[in-house]
């Protein structure tokens, strides 16, 4: 008891997308944790915009705090920075504060965004950050704020996670073949598809071997969204078209980086080959198809 005691995980944002893969997977392995929701409604709610709040919730006790609450309306961002640093960096850095200040480890999850989509290789860990749009700069502040308040504290990187829940853009594209008879997807923005499942296994992976610092985890392989697209399209057997288009063509609110490739050469020597994303979509949408979504 003592051990499983010592394993004792809090997480943040159990209500969201990611969060809610983490807790599937704490509850399948019997893993002792505490879950707070976002979510101002829940009962088990956190207000990350108070500071003594976050105190109280991150107490001694727990080995690691796994954050995975995050502003991630990208383009609600570019009129709302304000909203987006509150969440995703003043807050954060008070919970890396509070997880230092009790022993733990907080694990945090930042994004692609932090870099300017200018490069030709996948962005090493230690590419400098240079985000291009507010969403990217929140999320550049807290890793910032993760790094000054502990050194063994963990980043980690991802980009285009999806789960067959939440609003992501495998469930959108998903839908959309179902009901059009053409669409058209983006094709000059290039990056790696990511499953949550992917995701939180190799986070766990990185925790049990006591890592620290910044790690990039995605699936193996590169696309655009476009071939995500028809990829979800090919698996479904969707006789929708999916037909490229260009950035320019399909504008937001806020700039996307064209190229946002991570490397995961240094997650990979500790953790082991990542999944292809092929088969890490694949195994989404089974789990759709089981599920009747």
């Amino acid at each position: 008891m003592e051990r499983r005691g010592a394993e004792r995980v809090l997480l943040i944002g159990a209500d969201g997308m990611l969060g809610r893969a983490w807790e599937t997977f704490l509850d399948s392995r019997d893993i002792p944790h505490d879950a707070v929701a976002r979510n101002r409604t829940a009962p088990n709610a956190l207000d990350l915009g108070d500071p003594r709040a976050i105190e109280c919730v991150v107490r001694r006790g727990y080995r690691w705090v796994v954050n995975c609450a995050a502003y991630t309306a990208v383009d609600a961002a570019e009129s709302d920075e304000e909203g987006a640093i509150q969440v995703n960096g003043e807050a954060v850095g008070d919970l890396a504060r509070s997880a230092a200040k009790h022993g733990a480890t907080l694990i945090h999850y930042s994004t692609d965004y932090v870099f300017n989509g200018n490069a030709r290789t996948p962005y090493a860990v230690n590419a400098p950050l240079e985000p291009v749009n507010a969403y990217g700069r929140s999320k550049a502040l807290g890793e910032v704020y993760v790094r000054n308040a502990s050194e063994h504290n963990l980043v980690i990187r991802t980009s285009w996670v999806y789960a067959p829940w939440g609003n992501n853009f495998v469930l959108t594209m998903r839908r959309l073949l179902r009901s059009q008879s053409q669409i058209c997807v983006v094709d000059d923005q290039r990056g790696r598809p990511t499953s949550v499942f992917t995701l939180v296994d190799a986070t766990w992976a990185l925790m049990q071997h006591g890592a620290n610092g910044t790690y990039h985890v995605a699936d193996a392989g590169t696309c655009t969204w476009c071939e995500f697209a028809q990829e979800i399209g090919r698996i479904e057997g969707a006789t929708c078209r999916v037909l490229p288009c260009t950035t320019h063509q399909f504008p937001r609110p806020a700039k996307r980086p064209a190229y946002s490739v991570l490397d995961t050469s240094s997650t990979e020597a500790v953790v082991g080959t990542l999944p292809d994303w092929h088969y890490a979509l694949r195994r989404v949408l089974d789990q759709c198809s089981a599920q009747d979504i």
